[in-house]
Formats: C-alpha cells, sequence, structure tokens
C-alpha cells in the first residue's frame, strides 16, 4: 500500500513529495531573499540572528546548515566560528543552494557546499558543535528520520537549532489567516510570479506541528533539555535541544 503524506493542503504520496517541493524552490529560487523582506517586514533577518546568538556556537566550532538555500544562515555562523571553525551549506535544492554558494563566494567567506538529503546526511557520526535547520523541517516528509539525522552527527555536548514558522498566538489568528491565504499568494504573483507556490508556503506552515508537538517529537527522537522561544506572538519558534 502506498505511503500518503502531506504536501499543503492536499494528500500526496510519500514519493510525490519531494519533487513537488523541489519544484516549489526551484520557482521561488530567484525572488527567495526578495520575498522574505516583503512577507516578513524584514524581520526574518532578527530571528535568524537570535537563533544564532541562542546556538552558542564559538570560535573554532563545527556547524552544519541543513536546508541552508540562500546562505543568510551559513553567512552568521561564519562570523562566529572565525577562521579555525567549519561551516557547511547544504540543501535538497541545486537552486537554491547555488544561490548561496555563490553569494558567499562574493562575500569573500566560501565555505564547503553539499546538495544533501536532510533524511540521509553523507557526515560521519559525532561530527558537528552544533546543526541548525531554519525554515526548512516543515518540508521534509519524515521529519523525525531528519532529526534522527542531525542528532547521529552532533558531538556528545552539541547542540541542534530549529527555527521554523508555527503557531501563532490564537486572537491574531483571524488577521494572520487573511494575510496568509490572501495577501502572501497576490505577492507571490507581483514578485515571484508565482502564487501557488507561496499558496502551498501557507498552507505548509499550517500542517508543521505546534510547539509542544515539535518539542516531543524532538525529545522522542533523542534530544535532551528540550525548549522553545515563541517569536513575533508565535509566528516563528526557535526550538533548541541537546545531544548527551
Amino acid at each position: 500500500m502506498t505511503k500518503t503524506t502531506h504536501f499543503g493542503f492536499n494528500t500526496v504520496s510519500e514519493d510525490e513529495k519531494a519533487g513537488k517541493v523541489a519544484k516549489v524552490f526551484h520557482s521561488v529560487a530567484d525572488r527567495y531573499n526578495i520575498m522574505n523582506d516583503l512577507m516578513s517586514v524584514g524581520l526574518h533577518r532578527l530571528w535568524k540572528r537570535f537563533a544564532v546568538e541562542t546556538s552558542g556556537v564559538k570560535q573554532g566550532d563545527k556547524v552544519l546548515d541543513i536546508a541552508g538555500g540562500t546562505g543568510d544562515l551559513s553567512a552568521l555562523f561564519l562570523q562566529k566560528v572565525g577562521n579555525s571553525g567549519e561551516v557547511w551549506l547544504t540543501d535538497i535544492n541545486n537552486s537554491m543552494l547555488s544561490i548561496g554558494r555563490d553569494r558567499l563566494i562574493d562575500e569573500g567567506n566560501p565555505t564547503p557546499v553539499a546538495q544533501c538529503d536532510a533524511e540521509k546526511l553523507p557526515f560521519p557520526d559525532n561530527y558537528f558543535d552544533c546543526v541548525c535547520v531554519a525554515f526548512g523541517l516543515r518540508n521534509m516528509t519524515h521529519k523525525d528520520i531528519a532529526l534522527k539525522e542531525m542528532l547521529r552527527v552532533i558531538n556528545p555536548g552539541g547542540t541542534v537549532i530549529v527555527l521554523e514558522f508555527s503557531k501563532v498566538w490564537k486572537p491574531l489568528q483571524p488577521v494572520y489567516d487573511t494575510y496568509s491565504f490572501k495577501l502572501l499568494p497576490t505577492m507571490g504573483k507581483l514578485v515571484a510570479n508565482d502564487a501557488e507556490s507561496y499558496r502551498y508556503l501557507a498552507e505548509s506552515i499550517r500542517m508543521h506541528p505546534s510547539q509542544e508537538e515539535l518539542k516531543t517529537l524532538m525529545e522522542e527522537v533523542g534530544f535532551d533539555r528540550v525548549e522553545y522561544f515563541n517569536l513575533t506572538t508565535g509566528i516563528v519558534a526557535l526550538h533548541r535541544g541537546y545531544k548527551f
């Protein structure tokens, strides 16, 4: 029997989802950074800085940036780890990864890059001091498998940081829904010439686990001392867990 999963509000076979997600990000890659600034009114930059500061990464550390796309997090982590550290920028989507790789080179910060699936990381056990995934976990077919892989490649004492859209403060839900399902696709059409991809992105946020559900999933996978921080009334949440 074919296993199914969600793609936004639609039900698809597990084998189909990765291809559909890839199509979305191939489509939006060129306008991804511009749309991020417009969608969040620039707040995504503050969320990402908070994630890096909360990670506890220091000089000489090794960091894995999963679903790193256009390289925002990798650029910030490179400032933290210095010349003695190591930051790997990875993404399953070549269109996004190419933009991130070229950007870092242009900024004079070349760093190792790998196109890979978060559910099958090509890295050895106990290698990184920190693994970060920002706005990527909700697009993964098997979130538990991806989290287990993150746990596997982290050193004992290491940290995982998950920055992701989450469940907004309930009184704001009607306004947030109007923005997500009316304004966001319109912005996507006008700026990226792609309303459907941004409609999917809004739907995928609604299908993602809540703050408490993701905390529980991380604990079940094996992370210790899992906690989360609500940002901007819960529009985004930052989860942090440790490996001991």
